[in-house]
């Protein structure tokens, strides 16, 4: 087995120091015997230099500022663009990786060369507990236009550098998706037009649900992320039932902010196409103002699972 730099990318609005400190230290602990560099983005926020943190040997930190769009898109391509690895993975300011993680995926990649990214389970701690939510051996483009797979997550996912550069046959992440809301999703379906995702399958990282999400509560940015992906993969028409799933979040999100004439339509587009997509049947009760939809996400939430 072969060694390759890779780059730990995190971006940050600086608000959750202590976290980021643990995040840091979680990559600095890879048990990967390969060099192995962080950067991590400043969201137009004043630098925390982090130089209360030690790296050891064959680890190097970096602290730069966004100079790109303001946000996690933007943070994301500073990262890429500062990024010296063959490899480059994102890393949320609040999760941590497990030791095995770099090395394990590295492996498999090795094993697996056509796979045009390598992502692993994730273990979600929520309401005190800790779930493990486990990602399918290889995901295609198919795969993910029926289904999220939230187990594919940004901060277990692992790119070749050279595929998400400006000119890479991925690209950047795109910093034109309304309030970068779905920006991980989007960025694996058009990663998938190339190739599919392959995952180690014991968890890679333990992603932090105990702690309000920068999305809590913002519905419109959801409906406006979502129907934005929507426009720009015509190809989930041939999928009724990815279709489905995402007309209905949609749905639900707009009823949750009193859209109701759009909630309801979208609602409809759902069903119609799976009279068993419950995130629709929810939108019609939101939209009745008998059940506030903060509570039914967070019920859902429990089970390690978004809506």
């Amino acid at each position: 087995m072969s060694y390759p730099k890779v780059s730990a990318l995190i971006a940050t609005a600086g608000q959750r120091p202590q976290l980021l400190r643990k995040t840091v230290q979680s990559m600095f602990d890879q048990d990967y015997a390969g060099e192995l560099e962080i950067i991590v983005v400043f969201d137009y926020v004043e630098i925390d230099d982090l130089s209360d943190l030690t790296a050891p040997a064959n680890r190097t930190l970096r602290t730069i500022v966004n100079n790109q769009t303001k946000g996690l898109a933007g943070g994301r391509n500073t990262a890429v663009a500062a990024a010296t690895g063959e490899y480059a993975g994102f890393c949320d300011d609040d999760d941590y990786w497990y030791p095995h993680r770099i090395a394990a995926q590295i492996s498999l990649w090795q094993q697996n060369p056509e796979a045009v990214a390598i992502s692993s389970s994730i273990m979600v701690r929520t309401d005190g507990k800790d779930v493990e939510r486990s990602a399918p051996a290889v995901a295609s483009f198919d795969d993910l236009l029926e289904s999220r797979i939230v187990a594919i997550h940004p901060s277990t996912t692992l790119f070749k550098r050279e595929d998400i550069l400006p000119d890479g046959r991925i690209g950047l992440v795109d910093e034109n998706l309304p309030h970068g809301y779905g920006e991980d999703y989007e960025m694996y379906l058009r990663a998938t037009r190339f190739g599919d995702i392959h995952s180690i399958q014991q968890p890679g990282a333990l992603i932090l649900w105990d702690r309000p999400s920068f999305f809590a509560g913002h519905w419109q940015s959801m409906a406006e992320g979502l129907t934005y992906i929507l426009q720009k993969y015509p190809e989930f028409e041939r999928q009724p039932k990815g279709l489905a799933r995402i007309a209905g979040q949609i749905a639900f999100a707009h009823a949750a902010v009193g859209n109701k004439k759009l909630a309801k339509q979208f609602a409809t587009s759902a069903i119609r196409r799976d009279v068993k997509q419950l995130r629709a049947w929810a939108a019609y009760v939101i939209a009745t103002g008998l059940i506030k939809p903060q509570f039914l996400l967070d019920l859902v939430q429990k089970t390690g699972r978004g809506l």
